[in-house]
């Protein structure tokens, strides 16, 4: 072999080992459009958070909108999402569990919600379950995929799972109860926490598909992702994420890759991995627990006596 045939197998190389471990994410927001807090009204957190991610240059985000929750109010919230370039996509009607909806009260709630959101423009045929719970057993799972399948929707699964309504839902209550918030050591909670989230999912991917696949990041369209959802993609991109369109993540294979388990939880990496036979208990990230935010966002000083 001579040396130019090894120069080009090692630049092939090189070029191969970066696009498997190309750290590259997509944002996208469930639960919109949430109802007004004591910290901002919902009217305030859907320009805040626009104006957030068009200061970004954030290429897109989708909406996943709980379209129960649409009236003449909340239907302009969304045409703002649209209207900045956005999309939007299903998270249910009622957001009710499908573990426990079943199969057929549960399409006909994804029904309701795609007619609800035939007047919106940037619509995109995604849908994803509340909780992600994808229903209670791998028969019903199969059974409402191929329903949703049926009804021309695509799995909006997540790669990332994390608890960051959780954390958004301890800086309200404090809000609420009138104390003083550290708002600096809040962003630094939330934006570590949801890295240190990503980072798990990622280490997970490497080691079941011996690569990183385009990301899907679960956030939800509440006051901390609001305030501090700039910040989390400035840390991103610092430690060389690159920040994409959800289209582009859910052309990754594995969107094409529907785990046969019951183990969706955690979202679609994590699922991977059970199929291959890592357990559920080494699959969610320590923070994924009420109880350990709690600890850590007291240890954090982000309420200040």
């Amino acid at each position: 072999m001579n040396i130019a045939v090894v120069r080009f197998l090692i630049l092939l190389s090189t070029f191969i080992s970066s696009f498997s471990f190309s750290r590259e994410i997509s944002l996208t927001f469930d639960d919109a459009p949430t109802s007004d807090s004591v910290l901002m009204t919902g009217a305030e957190r859907t320009q805040t958070l626009i104006a957030a991610l068009k200061q970004a240059k954030v290429p897109d985000a989708l909406i996943f909108v709980k379209a129960g929750s649409i009236n003449p109010q909340t239907a302009e919230r969304l045409k703002q999402y649209s209207d900045a370039g956005f999309h939007l996509a299903s998270h249910s009607f009622s957001h009710q569990s499908a573990n426990q909806l079943g199969v057929n009260a549960y399409a006909q709630d994804a029904y309701s919600a795609h007619l609800a959101l035939k007047p919106f423009a940037n619509v995109l045929n995604f849908h994803r379950f509340p909780y992600l719970h994808y229903g209670k057993d791998l028969a019903e799972i199969n059974q409402l995929q191929n329903l949703l399948g049926e009804l021309g929707y695509k799995d909006g699964y997540v790669t990332v799972d994390n608890f960051d309504w959780y954390i958004s839902s301890l800086i309200t209550k404090a809000a609420e109860e009138k104390k003083t918030i550290n708002y600096e050591k809040a962003r630094d909670f939330y934006v570590n926490s949801l890295y240190e989230s990503i980072e798990f999912y990622d280490a997970i991917a490497k080691k079941s598909l011996k690569r990183s696949p385009r990301h899907v990041l679960l956030l939800h369209e509440n006051d901390a992702a609001a305030l501090f959802v700039g910040d989390l993609i400035q840390h991103l991109r610092s430690k060389g994420w690159k920040i994409i369109s959800p289209q582009q993540a859910y052309k990754d294979p594995i969107a094409k890759n529907f785990p046969q388990v019951a183990f969706h939880k955690q979202g679609r990496v994590a699922a991977i991995a059970n199929s291959k036979g890592v357990s559920e208990s080494e699959l969610r990230h320590p923070s994924e627990n009420e109880q350990y935010i709690d600890q850590a966002f007291a240890k954090a000083g982000v309420i200040e006596n």
